[in-house]
């Protein structure tokens, strides 16, 4: 391949963003790219092959362009523009940059920042049920909350409800210290972490307070009909096939749905069907439902939990190919 040299002059303060501390940014993509990158004066030049340097040119325009909008670039950011650079898709990170969906209490922009996370908010955007599928640390919960307080906030719906089935209760339930409320609280904990971060405390505990903002174990949508609402179903593979269907038809008119889950991570007992699976084999020909599955590359905590994920993703998939391999000499040795 022919040697190649590109430059993209640009302000210190966006090389410091760029580079990241001692220089890790940089060279991280001079290990993914097989290039050099260094700074002369404000002229960031990359240097290599004519492919590689392309490559590279294309991901720091991309994260220059973030920069001078006034974000702070994240290992994440970086990761992810590599990773679709090597899929040749160009600008995949400025096309998710773009989509705000609002400010957290602090002033910080909720955007998704994967294309998968892109697709799943334009889905809830578009249809009145949609089931976010896929590991944690995808966002699932927290782009469904973005957007339901948003939907709240410019009177599209006149109340949040946040449900999610406290299966680990059962018998233990009576033996926690406290009231009913006291007793469901922990596992409701994720949901008001998130309306606390994007909502502030403040605003809150007045609407909770008002009935506008319910957080609720799943058992109690029993008997309900819910309109003109934003409905969060979350953990949705602990559910029972029962339970899912008393709680999509509970749907009223003016409502928006949305299901999350991950169906790797059960904590039905054994022998146990998760609702959620059944309704994706059910309801997946309904063209108003939408299904967004994520996957860990569409992971958005530490990089060490997109990589947690990606090996217990293939360590899965190994042992469900050994389990089909071992149940098919079953069958042989049973037809011999």
């Amino acid at each position: 391949m022919a040697y190649k040299e590109e430059h993209l002059d640009m302000e210190t303060v966006h090389i410091r963003n760029l580079f990241g501390e001692f220089d890790s940014y940089v060279k991280k993509l001079e290990r993914a790219f097989s290039v050099n990158i260094v700074d002369r004066d404000g002229s960031v030049r990359i240097s290599g092959s004519d492919v590689q340097v392309d490559r590279a040119f294309d991901v720091l325009r991309q994260l220059y362009e973030i920069s001078k909008r006034g974000n702070q670039i994240q290992e994440q950011n970086v990761d992810y523009a590599i990773a679709m650079s090597m899929e040749n898709r160009t600008d995949a990170l400025l096309t998710v940059e773009e989509d705000l969906i609002c400010h957290t209490a602090n002033g910080r922009p909720v955007r998704p920042k994967t294309l998968g996370q892109k697709e799943y908010v334009d889905a809830m955007r578009h249809n009145m049920i949609v089931f976010g599928l896929g590991p944690a640390g995808t966002g699932k919960t927290y782009l469904a909350m973005a957007m339901a307080i948003t939907a709240f906030k410019s009177n599209e719906v006149e109340r949040i409800i946040l449900t999610r089935p406290a299966i680990e209760a059962g018998e233990k339930l009576g033996f926690l210290p406290g009231d009913l409320q006291s007793k469901v609280d922990p596992y409701l904990r994720p949901l008001y972490d998130a309306l606390y971060q994007i909502m502030g405390a403040e605003s809150f505990s007045k609407n909770m307070e008002k009935g506008l903002i319910e957080v609720a174990p799943l058992a109690y949508m029993r008997g309900r009909t819910l309109d003109n609402a934003y409905i969060i179903l979350d953990e949705a593979q602990n559910t029972t096939p029962a339970q899912m269907k008393m709680f999509l038809t509970r749907i009223g008119f003016g409502s928006k749905v949305v299901v999350t889950g991950d169906a790797s991570q059960k904590d039905l007992a054994p022998g146990v069907t998760s609702g959620l699976d059944v309704a994706v084999r059910v309801l997946s020909h309904i063209e108003e439902i939408a299904f967004c599955r994520l996957t860990s590359r569409d992971v958005v905590r530490h990089p060490l939990v997109q990589k947690i994920v990606t090996a217990y993703e293939a360590y899965e998939e190994k042992e469900a190919y050994r389990q089909s391999r071992r149940g098919g000499r079953h069958d042989s040795m049973r037809r011999k």
